[in-house]
């Protein structure tokens, strides 16, 4: 692990490679699911009862995220989620399958399960992504209810912050505040994705971070692997992560040294603009081989295959 004075001198010097545990070195596992945060034990749960009864993986990841969006102690996923500065709770998330079919929705309001409407998206429109009023007529449209997302402890939180209305993103803020992105392999060797948030807390009205936009904080390809992001979305827009990710892995790279060269390629375009926000990774290829990394220490991710459902914390680059 590298300080924050010296990674950039030791980006010229070093890779990262060496520096963590190869997780590619595990037994390869199918079917498999992962996912980012402490949470996503209780969501990989339900995503597991789909691929155990051999399901497809699509349904898979959408059953395992709708659990921590309708969870109300979660403040960064759907109800309960924090709002926005203007105290208007809207949600982002994609999903995408191994043949490039994806949907989208991005600053949606009223809406507990922006990712089943993601879906809807994908299966029932020409389109790819809808955004605010567009996207809630089509919820309703689609038989979604609307919901008081907004839950009095999240109002409380809102309350209190306008108390001095300071905008300032803490890398693993009240630990596991962030987004979930979940990766599946079924019995078929099928892999799809799906990412979903409420997004920063206190943004702008209308912000949009990684989470909705394909190739940022989610990208899936069949044939090779598929990649999943957290941490400071803007971050993952401007690096289009998560389809770097994947093109390592086509490359040849395996999902854990593909998370770091990307992270690498990261810091040496941001440098200390970075060195201060959260940045983390999750890939899997279609072997099942498993990569995590995160910029700063802090980020855990929970893995099911094999009967087990655990939360391992992910290698690090830089020390805080």
């Amino acid at each position: 692990m590298l300080s924050r004075k010296n990674f950039l001198r030791a980006l010229g010097l070093v890779g990262v490679a060496g520096m963590v545990k190869d997780l590619d070195a595990s037994p390869r596992r199918k079917p498999l699911v992962v996912s980012t945060w402490d949470f996503g034990l209780a969501a990989n749960a339900a995503a597991w009862k789909v691929l155990q009864s051999g399901g497809y993986a699509l349904d898979a990841v959408e059953a395992g995220v709708a659990i921590p969006e309708a969870d109300p102690k979660i403040t960064s996923v759907g109800y309960g989620g924090y709002p926005d500065r203007d105290g208007r709770v809207t949600l982002d998330s994609c999903i995408m399958d191994e043949a490039w079919n994806c949907g989208s929705v991005a600053c949606l309001e009223h809406i507990m399960h922006p990712s089943a409407v993601a879906r809807r998206v994908m299966d029932k429109t020409p389109h790819v992504m809808l955004v605010g009023d567009g996207a809630l007529k089509f919820a309703l449209e689609q038989g979604f209810s609307k919901t008081d997302l907004l839950t009095p402890e999240a109002e409380q939180a809102w309350k209190q912050w306008l108390e001095k209305s300071e905008y300032k993103p803490e890398p693993n803020w009240e630990l596991n505040h962030d987004t979930i992105g979940m990766l599946a392999i079924d019995q078929q060797q099928r892999l799809c994705g799906i990412c979903t948030t409420s997004g920063q807390a206190w943004k702008m009205h209308g912000r949009v971070g990684d989470s909705p936009v394909i190739g940022a904080g989610l990208y899936v390809d069949g044939e090779v692997g598929a990649a999943t992001c957290s941490g400071l979305g803007e971050e993952m827009i401007r690096s289009a992560a998560s389809h770097s990710i994947v093109e390592a892995m086509r490359s040849g790279m395996k999902p854990q040294k593909a998370c770091e060269d990307v992270m690498k390629r990261i810091l040496k375009k941001r440098g200390n603009k970075v060195s201060k926000t959260q940045v983390c990774f999750l890939a899997v290829d279609i072997h099942g081989n498993v990569g995590a990394y995160s910029l700063l220490k802090g980020f855990e991710y929970a893995i099911t295959h094999d009967g087990r459902n655990e939360v391992l914390q992910a290698p690090y680059m830089l020390n805080e």
